[in-house]
Order: structure tokens, then sequence, then C-alpha cells
């Protein structure tokens, strides 16, 4: 089952006209999902709650290291799309090279994008294509108390 999760951008996009032909939402979220915690979780689950379908964009490892740094990803994009594909709530997943999913968004064009309320880096990458084909941009609510950075400097503190 997990297996089935994870696919190429094409892979999805031909599941996904299965899925419209259903008369399925099919809803968007996307990241890096370096070190899958229960904030992810929980985000992940409120966003299914509001599609029939959740299809979740991962950024490469190369895009990872671009937006995060150098140290970044913690783990590979095999992993993390493993890992990602056993939340219940997720029913796709696949990788995107660039530093932003706005190409992707375009493919998919989903009837719902969502971002976590913890995003504050200006306008919601996509939100312009999916309200132009009558879709809804969702913000869901943040989780306190989990971030990646956060585990990955508590290992760091507890190492030295």
């Amino acid at each position: 089952m997990i297996e089935q999760k994870i696919t190429t951008q094409e892979g999805l996009l031909k599941a996904l006209e299965k899925e419209r032909s259903l008369n399925r939402t099919v809803g968007f979220t996307n990241g890096c999902f370096d070190i899958l915690h229960p904030g992810h979780v929980k985000y992940l689950e409120e966003a299914k709650k509001r599609c029939d379908v959740l299809v979740v964009g991962v950024n490469s490892d190369s895009s990872v290291k671009r937006l995060k740094g150098p140290e970044r990803p913690v783990n590979g994009s095999e992993y993390r799309t493993t890992v990602l594909a056993a939340v219940e709530s997720v029913d796709f997943i696949t990788i995107f090279e660039e530093d932003t999913p706005e190409e992707l968004i375009k493919k998919v064009s989903p009837e719902m994008l969502f971002k976590g309320g913890d995003w504050d880096k200006g306008p919601i990458v996509g939100a312009d294509h999916v309200k132009a084909n009558e879709g809804e941009v969702k913000i869901v609510p943040y989780v306190e108390g989990y971030s990646t950075t956060k585990i990955i400097e508590k290992i760091k503190k507890s190492q030295g």
C-alpha cells in the first residue's frame, strides 16, 4: 500500500484523472517533511478532513538543501516519502525539484490548497492559480510545540 502512494508526477496526474472521474475533491499540500513529527501528522489529518484525496508534494533533497542549508535534509527523499506514506490521511506523494511547488500545483490544479498556520513567508505559492480555478485556499492551524528545527537542536544539545 505504501508503494502505491508514492508516484511520479506523471503517475500522479493519471491517478487524479481517475479520482476526479469519481467526483472526488483533490487537496494539495507540500513541504520538506524532513523529520516527521506529531505536528505534521495532525496537520495532514486536518487537511484530509476537508478533501477526498490528499496529495503531498515533497521537496527533493537538492531543494531542501537550497531552502534549509547544507546540513539538510537529515533524511533523504526515499526515507521521507516512505515514512510520509505510512500516514493514513495521505493518499498520494510526489517529489518536486524546484524551490516552490508552483509548477506542480499548476499541473495538479487542486480544488483545495492547504498551508500550515505557521506560514509567515509571504503569499501562499499557488494560491492565485487555485483561486482562479474556483478552488479554495485553507490555512490549517499550527500545532504548537513541534518543529523539525527544534528536534535537530535538541539532538545537537544532547550530543555536546
